[in-house]
């Protein structure tokens, strides 16, 4: 199935905004329906305000700051700010890029709703945002080590947490051994009389001899 050609209105919209934004763009796209601006990390204040303030723009509602990783590249970060306008009946989205120890500047300034996005993006990536009133985890534990949604953080992670019937407390230990991860479920008829069911995929191992009724 063929993607439906997405609205004139948005090529004019992206070729106007980066001519008159002069360097603040530093270009755009329409895939999928969708219009997305690249812009220089050092410039997305100013580039998230003209999207804010322009007279054919008025993005005036910011939806989400989210990331995504590419460890293959030197700057592996996107940063990717969702914005709305209400006025216009319009979405976009800004993306730039960083690394894993260049900040990018915070937006709260602009949109004080980036305030628990950008921690979000911080706790789940590790992007700094230079300028943040209040830059810590929001979603993973205290003392929480690594960045679950980087493509390197593994999947067991590092910790572990369990209940010490003797400290009468929950403790916090390194991830030891995963070898009890590794379940092997026979089928969810586990247990169940052959023939009590149709067998379904994994039914042999746990009945060898059984067969599906009729057969």
């Amino acid at each position: 199935m063929s993607w439906p050609q997405p609205p004139p209105i948005l090529e004019k919209l992206g070729q106007s905004i980066v001519k008159d934004a002069k360097g603040v763009f530093s270009g755009y796209e329409v895939m999928y329906g969708e219009l997305t601006f690249t812009a220089p990390a050092d410039r997305i204040v100013e580039a998230l305000r003209y999207l804010r303030d322009g007279e054919n723009t008025k993005f005036s509602i910011l939806i989400d700051v989210c990331g995504a990783d590419y460890p293959e590249r030197t700057q592996r970060f996107d940063v990717v700010y969702h914005l709305l306008s209400m006025t216009k009946n319009l979405r976009c989205r800004v993306k730039i890029q960083t690394d894993e120890d260049k900040p990018v500047a915070s937006v709260t300034s602009v949109y004080p709703a980036a305030d628990w996005y950008e921690r979000e993006t911080f706790d789940m990536y590790g992007v700094f945002f230079d300028g943040h009133p209040d830059l810590r985890r929001i979603l993973t534990d205290y003392g929480f080590h690594g960045h679950p949604l980087r493509k390197d953080f593994p999947m067991t992670g590092y910790v572990e947490v369990r209940y010490d019937d003797e400290l009468k407390r929950v403790v916090y230990e390194p991830v030891k051994s995963v070898e009890w991860r590794n379940w092997d479920f026979l089928s969810p008829w586990e247990g169940a009389e052959p023939g009590y069911a149709p067998l379904i995929p994994g039914d042999e191992r746990a009945f060898p001899a059984a067969k599906e009724p009729g057969k």
